[in-house]
């Protein structure tokens, strides 16, 4: 009688705690934002030490993982996560001079994007991406007379890309895929050894440098970097060209950052123009549209080095601890005013 009384007091607690558990997950996905600082509860994992012990860069040379021992700093293939503290910054500034390269940043500014982001963004690259490189800005808008004249240093070029404005923002988003892949193919791809490609609602906060470099680098995304994978938000409609199995996908990445060299980007780009072809033809749109195609891609093929958080980060989520210095900083989202 007292086994049987036992039995049920423990099963009362066990399912009170699965009801609380997932009560809270509710808030912290859907609600309350408070609640999501318990994600960072969550473990990210551990590299393991024989492959801590292997991981180098082309631009920073040996990497120092076990710096950070509370995140995790290389993916299972092997890449690096670049954290602060992993690499050595005057290293890759002073390799990234030694190759003489130009490194392309591109940016969209559509619609009433222009007057409220592009001049931050491009001000603050002028201070903290790739300083002391050779660096050429590819601004594409429908309003190229519009464009904030904005003081370069040595080295330092801008040019403006006319494109044609969509008529919902949705398509803005999805068609810059094929806009980059014919960049990449033209004067862009003949002027850069490598390019990053980024969003316009945001702004540079700290040294954005060579450490970012590599044939092809994904930015986690920093709302979802401490989830496990089966409530990433990949793309679940079986129709669709971005569809991801349950099981499937490593990490989520963020399509506000992606880059690498100009072949590799082009490859990127070519695959998600095709996908967002093949949904639109089927009357299809994926969820989070050219980013689920994005991890569509890096799923398939795997980056060659991998942003952490600190590389793109949300202010909405506060401070973290393991957040040491953000590089990028989300704008608030004003999707109400700027989305029409």
């Amino acid at each position: 009688m007292a086994l049987k009384e036992g039995l049920r007091a423990w099963k009362r607690i066990f399912w009170r705690q699965i009801l609380l558990a997932l009560g809270l997950l509710g808030l912290f996905l859907y609600g309350l934002p408070k609640f999501r600082h318990l994600e960072a509860l969550i473990p990210m994992g551990v590299c393991p030490s024989a492959t801590m012990s292997l991981l180098t860069d082309n631009f920073t040379g040996a990497l120092h993982p076990w710096a950070r021992p509370e995140v995790l700093t290389c993916t299972p293939w092997g890449a690096p996560i670049i954290w602060d503290g992993t690499f050595d910054p005057d290293v890759a500034k002073q390799e990234a001079t030694q190759q003489n390269l130009t490194i392309g940043l591109t940016v969209f500014a559509v619609g009433r994007y222009l007057e409220k982001y592009l001049e931050r963004f491009l001000l603050t690259a002028e201070q903290h991406f790739m300083a002391g490189q050779r660096v050429v800005y590819y601004v594409f808008t429908e309003r190229p007379g519009a464009v904030p004249r904005v003081a370069l240093g040595p080295g330092r070029r801008l040019r403006v890309e006319r494109v044609v404005r969509e008529r919902r923002w949705q398509d803005v988003s999805m068609a810059r895929m094929r806009t980059l892949h014919a960049a990449l193919g033209g004067r862009l791809g003949r002027e850069a050894h490598f390019v990053f490609c980024m969003d316009v609602d945001q702004h540079f906060s700290g040294t954005f440098g060579p450490e970012a470099l590599a044939e092809s680098v994904a930015q986690l995304h920093s709302w979802h970097y401490h989830w496990p994978r089966w409530l990433l938000p990949f793309e679940r409609d079986a129709h669709s060209a971005a569809v991801m199995a349950r099981g499937e996908g490593d990490f989520y990445y963020h399509a506000a950052v992606f880059g690498g060299s100009v072949a590799a980007l082009r490859d990127l780009t070519a695959h998600c123009a095709r996908g967002l072809a093949w949904d639109r033809a089927r009357g299809l749109e994926a969820r989070w549209h050219d980013e689920s195609h994005l991890n569509k891609f890096f799923w398939l093929h795997k980056p060659a080095k991998v942003l952490s958080p600190e590389f793109c980060w949300s202010p909405d989520l506060g401070p973290r601890a393991e957040i040491r210095r953000p590089r990028l900083l989300w704008a608030p989202k004003e999707y109400r005013l700027l989305r029409d």
